[in-house]
């Protein structure tokens, strides 16, 4: 498997990407995408091979990551990444700063820049807001690290905003080029983007924005489902259909969860809010108005409890190509809900190793952009 997923490592690809910040995937082109998963391969080929103290190249580093929402995946992704390339890793929750108290995004950057070497922020639930605090962010570190003459390359990493979920999605990416053997796996093959019935909260759009906008741009021929009135933000799905265009891969939205499905050797079925409640959200949540920020939040699992029959199950896996799709997830799933507890028990070990990824995929995140010689570390 290793020896396939790695293409020989673009030295001047890595040398242009040194000091980047990911605050999107198409932010990058597909070249410097695809080096990025090569990184991410050969990390996660010598942690294999010689322990996790091979890749220990960024030793007595801070690693900050600032968290605006829930975290059990990326946020032990983060640990356990910035410690295997040597780092110190620092979590910060976002409640418990100033920023609910008028602190600027630019301030905030300053501030963790000082201190920090990289900074990874998740900001996802209001749209309109996550990716541009980050980018703000990113500005307030460069501001200071350029009037202070300090040489350090503190990157940002956006670790899931309201548009795009980057260390998901291309660890999604680099599961389904190991699970088809082959770093060109998915092209001109159907992967089924779904909306599933959730009964437990309002889910960010940006799992589902950050598959279709990349998956788009590698070929795949990308079937995206969701009841009425559950679209995605306008500028995705434009990225999508420009990313089909150009890579020769396909791009469809369906209205339902079995034409999706139907023929496809990946399915990815997954809940997200209602856009117009979503977009209310951003009103009251600047209001601070807790209460109706409550009653949105009933209203959305009012309007999902209305398609509980968009489920992952049996009978639905029994369209896919030879009825047995690569079942996909971010985790945690709503079993019984968004899949069926049959779908889950045959692919729990699938998505763990589609979430063990996450690490080598911020690993190499950091490592891109901190380490100038990388091509020659790696060599």
């Amino acid at each position: 498997m290793t020896k396939q997923m790695l293409p020989e490592l673009a030295r001047e690809t890595l040398r242009a990407l040194y000091g980047r910040s990911l605050m999107l995937t198409t932010d990058w082109s597909a070249a410097e995408l695809d080096a990025l998963l090569a990184v991410a391969a050969r990390l996660r080929a010598r942690d294999d091979a010689a322990g996790a103290a091979s890749n220990a190249m960024l030793p007595n580093e801070l690693a900050y990551a600032l968290f605006f929402d829930a975290s059990t995946r990326t946020k032990s992704a983060w640990a356990g990444a910035a410690a295997r390339l040597g780092m110190q890793p620092v979590i910060v929750d976002g409640s418990s700063t100033q920023v609910s108290h008028g602190e600027t995004a630019v301030e905030t950057g300053a501030m963790l820049g000082m201190n920090a070497h990289a900074l990874g922020v998740r900001h996802d639930l209001i749209l309109g807001e996550g990716n541009a605090f980050m980018r703000d962010a990113a500005r307030g570190i460069d501001a200071y690290l350029e009037a202070t003459g300090d040489p350090r390359k503190v990157p940002l990493v956006n670790l899931q905003c309201d548009i795009d979920h980057p260390t998901q999605t291309l660890a999604d990416l680099a599961w389904l080029r190991e699970h088809f053997g082959d770093p060109d796996a998915i092209r001109g093959k159907k992967i089924a983007v779904s909306w599933a019935y959730s009964p437990s909260y309002a889910k960010p759009l940006s799992v589902p924005q950050g598959l279709v906008t990349l998956l788009t741009r590698f070929g795949a021929n990308v079937s995206l489902a969701h009841p009425e009135g559950y679209r995605l933000m306008d500028r995705c799905v434009e990225a999508a259909e420009q990313g089909a265009k150009e890579s020769g891969g396909s791009f469809e939205i369906v209205e339902s969860m079995d034409a999706a499905f139907e023929g496809a050797v990946a399915v990815y079925p997954k809940s997200w809010g209602p856009y117009d409640l979503m977009l209310e959200r951003v009103e009251a949540n600047a209001a601070k108005d807790k209460a109706r920020m409550g009653e949105i939040e009933g209203q959305a699992l009012a309007r999902n409890a209305g398609h509980r029959d968009w489920i992952c199950d049996e009978r639905r896996m029994g369209l896919t190509a030879g009825g047995d799709a690569l079942y996909m997830h971010c985790l945690p799933a709503d079993i019984g809900a968004e899949v069926s507890p049959g779908v889950m028990k045959r692919h729990e070990v699938n998505v763990a190793r589609e979430a063990n990824w996450k690490i080598y995929v911020i690993m190499a995140m950091l490592a891109v952009g901190k380490v100038p010689d990388l091509a020659e570390r790696l060599a």
